[in-house]
């Protein structure tokens, strides 16, 4: 009896800590619980071209950033090539009507002269934007970061300082902390979480990866987006990096706790619980981690709770529903574990090929192909499959949902999505 009392105060602990995903605000990647929770939105089941949809609006050139809402705004960034003498690129900002999917702004923040090859998966605009109450906050890696006034598009900063390799394109969104937004530079030359303050723009702290990496640069990336944790009064920001994985106190950038693992050009954001912290570890020994977030220093020997090895996602990020995390591979096999200990209580497999993230709404699950199948099971071990909807165009950048609508953005499109 006693036990069963703690868990039920500990499960009613956690929903109580994510119930305000239900707000009417997407503000980052993954929303505002950073991991992918709409506990409240009564999104539709069935959608398509016409069915569900309230607008669609081209959006020009390429980006994979999800889109941000807040109010009636809607921000995106994206890379539009421009014909000129030499090749060029031109990193915008785009903010539309959220009713109306009018576009109001539409800013260039950078230009890229012959701009530097990427990997073929990416695109130049996949950072995913931060946006308040008064501004967005816009990344493209080692392009630049910009801040953007929302009510008029004033540009209010620029810093292009924070320039390293990645060998493969910007791929790790910001998150906003108070008054600053935290970037993630894990390059071949140079590893590092930073902290701009959200007035100026200039480096409030700045913290290096500590632990040892391999000798060849390649295996040195990273593209993941780190989760802000709140946990008995005490934020950590949860950060994965090549062969490591780091929590730092999001205000300062001290280190408070580190694991280390073998893995590199990690893409998937982590997911916690009350008790344990769950890690993609990337490329080459690739697994899913159960990590016991408590400790100082290096706690790989002692806080490793469990570990998985099959089929484990390299893009998508997992998701936690109840005592369960799910996970979808690129390959679109998905896989329902146990949180406590690892047990696999369910597979299924999803034809096509998976980059965007999972939402959960309603006791659903949505997944998102790149061929614009967009996939409805129930949360359970069985994952019965409810629907399966289909939009035009590649879909790569993870849903938004504000409200009743989900905003699903393509290739071409961003598209608003609510029951009629």
């Amino acid at each position: 009896m006693w036990n069963s009392t703690i868990a039920l105060l500990v499960s009613s602990l956690y929903l109580v800590s994510v119930t305000f995903a239900s707000e009417p605000n997407w503000p980052q990647f993954r929303g505002p619980s950073g991991q992918g929770y709409a506990v409240d939105a009564e999104i539709p089941l069935k959608f398509d071209e016409e069915t569900n949809t309230s607008w669609k609006q081209s959006i020009p050139g390429l980006g994979w950033s999800t889109p941000v809402v807040w109010g009636d705004q809607i921000w995106v960034t994206t890379a539009v090539s421009l014909e000129e003498t030499e090749p060029s690129l031109s990193l915008r900002a785009i903010g539309l009507e959220a009713t109306s999917g009018k576009i109001l702004h539409e800013i260039e923040l950078f230009r890229l002269p012959n701009p530097e090859k990427i990997h073929d998966d990416n695109s130049y605009a996949s950072p995913t934007p931060v946006i308040d109450e008064q501004n967005v906050y816009c990344h493209f890696g080692t392009f630049g970061t910009a801040a953007i006034e929302r009510s008029t598009g004033k540009i209010l900063w620029k810093n292009a300082d924070l320039v390293i390799e990645h060998q493969g394109g910007p791929g790790s969104s910001p998150v906003g902390y108070k008054d600053l937004i935290i970037l993630t530079c894990d390059g071949a030359n140079e590893q590092y979480v930073t902290a701009l303050d959200k007035k100026s723009g200039e480096i409030r702290w700045k913290t290096k990866r500590s632990a040892p990496l391999r000798e060849n640069n390649i295996t040195h990336r990273a593209f993941a987006t780190p989760f802000l944790w709140s946990r008995e009064g005490i934020d950590l920001l949860i950060s994965p990096g090549a062969d490591q994985v780091h929590a730092y106190d999001p205000a300062t950038g001290e280190e408070r706790w580190h694991v280390r693992y073998t893995g590199f050009s990690n893409v998937p954001a982590p997911v916690a619980n009350e008790t344990h912290v769950f890690v993609c570890t990337g490329f080459y020994e690739t697994q899913l981690l159960a990590i016991r977030a408590e400790g100082r220093g290096d706690i790989t020997e002692t806080n490793i709770d469990w570990t998985y090895d099959r089929s484990v996602s390299t893009v998508p990020s997992p998701i936690l529903i109840d005592d369960m995390v799910f996970t979808i591979n690129p390959g679109g096999i998905v896989v329902c574990l146990r949180c406590e200990t690892g047990e696999v209580l369910g597979k299924r497999r999803f034809i096509g090929a998976y980059s965007a993230s999972p939402i959960s709404a309603n006791g659903k699950l949505y997944f998102c192909s790149e061929e614009g199948k967009i996939s409805v099971i129930n949360a359970n071990p069985q994952m019965e499959l409810v629907q399966v909807n289909r939009l035009e165009g590649r879909i790569k950048a993870s849903p938004a949902v504000a409200g009743k609508a989900l905003y699903l953005r393509t290739d071409t499109h961003l598209y608003r999505i609510e029951n009629q």
